[in-house]
């Protein structure tokens, strides 16, 4: 009896916490309404599927990412026009980000036996989707020199496929910061550094697309993004079944 009033307890928790993330999402302009239900659905379905923890890799990719495109942004507005537009990001850039790690969610839910892997898979998700989010938003801040990822020569600053090495660093602590929330919820192990070298895969591999076909024209940015998240996902279950 006092497990299932606990259980009902937690669960009333995760729908006040989605719902406020929602709501404040929404009157910060953060997310367009229809982006902010999906990102609710989403939420809902990587709670149901990661519990607390899962919710908390969502909401730390979220905040992180808010703050860092929000930080110094009439700066940065000057190598490069904001992807948020003023009623906030789109649904489809919320599923570019978390889809795969929705996915994983949906996994977990109809296929129970493959928890372990996709719980890492929905974490790589996160920890590509917060590192490419960081270096690309406080790259253009705090990045000393640019080049091309494909051709390392010097490149101008905000261009897809630049990068420069202090912002792969900072996204690289982004990675951490959603490998750290993992390993509080569900153990620490070596699983720490597949998380972070998995995601910094799937930032690295943004920029080569980006070099490759975005600025040519021939993926936008939502695909890049995605397609980023996934080759992230794909190094996760690659590491797991070689190591």
């Amino acid at each position: 009896m006092f497990d299932t009033i606990a259980i009902r307890e937690f669960d009333i928790w995760l729908v006040i916490i989605i719902v406020t993330g929602m709501a404040y999402s929404i009157l910060a302009k953060k997310l367009t309404v229809l982006a902010a239900c999906t990102g609710g659905l989403l939420a809902s379905l990587i709670a149901s599927a990661a519990g607390f923890t899962g919710l908390m890799m969502m909401t730390g990719f979220f905040v992180l990412g808010s703050v860092a495109t929000s930080w110094k942004r009439g700066y940065k507005k000057i190598f490069v026009s904001m992807a948020e537009g003023k009623g906030g990001r789109r649904a489809g850039q919320v599923l570019a980000n978390a889809g795969i790690s929705g996915f994983s969610a949906l996994v977990i839910l109809f296929y129970p036996e493959w928890t372990g892997l996709m719980l890492l898979v929905m974490a790589t998700g996160f920890s590509s989707a917060t590192a490419d989010t960081l270096a690309s938003e406080l790259g253009m801040i705090y990045g000393k020199r640019f080049f091309n990822i494909l051709t390392l020569k010097a490149d101008r600053c905000g261009m897809d496929g630049v990068i420069s090495l202090e912002g792969t660093l900072i996204g690289m602590c982004g990675s951490c910061f959603i490998a750290l929330i993992y390993g509080l919820g569900f153990g620490f192990d070596v699983s720490f550094f597949w998380i972070v070298v998995a995601g910094t895969i799937g930032n690295l591999m943004d920029s080569v697309l980006g070099a490759l076909l975005e600025r040519k024209g021939l993926l936008g940015n939502d695909a890049v993004n995605f397609l980023s998240t996934l080759s992230a996902a794909i190094a996760m279950v690659l590491l797991n079944w070689i190591f």
